[in-house]
């Protein structure tokens, strides 16, 4: 295989991880019951789908002749602003519903130690 071969061949694995990711992402969208489990499924695989597809874009052009910062920073964008956005989504739930509220801690267990 010749190396362009092998970066498309990477370029193409990097769209399907990035797809896979995000049909996940929107499966946890559609199945999950409440909203903090909701949020966390499209955030998390979401983010990590559309990075791996620009990742992907980013490959492609630079082998081609046409590299380009866009893609990198629409990564870094995405990769910032998705999970303030959840955050932000969060807290106006808390404020909005008071019996909304996250699962309590685990209890320590006696049989591994105190973690002191």
């Amino acid at each position: 295989m010749t190396l362009p071969q092998v970066i498309d061949v990477v370029c193409a694995a990097l769209v399907l991880v990035g797809g896979a990711f995000a049909l996940v992402g929107s499966l946890g969208l559609l199945r999950l019951s409440d909203l903090l489990q909701r949020l966390h499924g499209p955030t998390k695989a979401g983010t990590i789908g559309v990075g791996a597809v620009l990742v992907a874009s980013m490959l492609h052009f630079a082998t081609a002749g046409r590299a380009s910062l866009r893609e990198l920073l629409i990564t870094l964008f995405v990769a910032m602003t998705a999970p303030v956005a959840a955050h932000l989504l969060i807290r106006a739930a808390f404020r909005r519903d008071a019996t909304l509220r996250p699962p309590p801690p685990p209890e320590a267990d006696p049989t591994h130690g105190s973690g002191r």
